[in-house]
C-alpha cells in the first residue's frame, strides 16, 4: 500500500493532481484544504496518501497534514461516506472545524455542505463523536494560507472557470458554482483562494 509521496507536482485541477515520482505520474485525488497548501507546478512535493483499492481501479487520496488524512479514514468508514464526499467535507470545512461541529452536535453545520441531509449529518454526529472524543483541537488545525489580495491585478477568465469547475466537481450544480464565484472579490487571487472563500461563505 502506498502511504506517501515525494516527487514533483506536474499537474493541479481540484480536485485531481499529479505528481511524477522518479517518472512516474501518480493521479491523486486532494480536498481543497490540501490544494490550498501546494505548490507551484514543477516543484517538490510530499503527501501523505490513503489508498483505496477497487475491483475495477486503485485510488490514491492525498493529503497535507496527518490529522487530515486520519479524519478522512474515519469519514469513509461512516456508513453513507464514501471517499467522494470525505473529500467534499474536508474540501467545505477545516478538520478543527469538522471536530467542533461534532463535539457540539451542530447538524446545521454540515447540512450546509453539499451531498450532506440531514440524515447523513445526524450519522455523522453519532458515528464520529466517539472517535474523536480524545482529539485535541490543537491536532486538527491545517496549515491553511490566507490568499493575499491586491487591487492592481484583475484576474483572468480562466482562473475563474478553474474555480467554477473545482465547486462543480465537489457536488455543487453549475448555477449555484457560478453564483458562489460571483459574489467574490475577484482580484488579484488564485483559483484555490476563490474556491476557498466560496466554500467559506456557505457555512457562515
Amino acid at each position: 500500500m502506498i502511504g506517501r509521496l515525494s516527487g514533483i507536482l506536474i499537474q493541479k485541477q481540484a480536485p485531481l493532481l499529479m505528481i511524477d515520482v522518479h517518472g512516474v505520474g501518480y493521479e491523486v485525488q486532494a480536498p481543497m484544504s490540501t490544494f490550498y497548501n501546494l505548490p507551484e507546478l514543477d516543484k517538490p512535493l510530499v503527501l501523505l496518501i490513503h489508498m483505496v483499492v477497487r475491483e475495477d481501479a486503485q485510488l490514491l487520496y492525498g493529503f497535507y497534514t496527518e490529522p487530515e488524512r486520519r479524519l478522512f479514514k474515519s469519514l469513509i468508514k461512516v456508513n453513507g461516506v464514501g471517499p467522494k464526499l470525505g473529500l467534499t467535507i474536508l474540501s467545505g470545512i477545516s478538520a478543527n472545524e469538522f471536530v467542533h461541529v461534532v463535539k457540539n452536535n451542530d447538524e446545521s453545520g454540515l447540512v450546509r455542505l453539499p451531498g450532506i441531509g440531514k440524515k447523513t449529518a445526524q450519522r455523522l454526529i453519532v458515528e464520529m463523536k466517539d472517535r474523536l472524543s480524545d482529539w485535541q483541537d490543537d491536532t486538527v488545525e491545517g496549515r491553511d494560507k490566507t490568499a493575499t489580495t491586491s487591487d492592481n491585478f484583475n484576474i483572468e477568465q480562466d482562473i475563474i472557470k478553474e474555480a467554477t469547475s473545482a465547486l462543480i466537481a465537489l457536488g455543487y450544480k453549475p448555477v449555484e458554482a457560478g453564483k458562489m464565484i460571483s459574489k467574490l472579490d475577484k482580484q488579484d487571487q488564485t483559483s484555490e483562494s476563490l474556491i476557498k472563500q466560496a466554500l467559506q461563505n456557505t457555512v457562515r
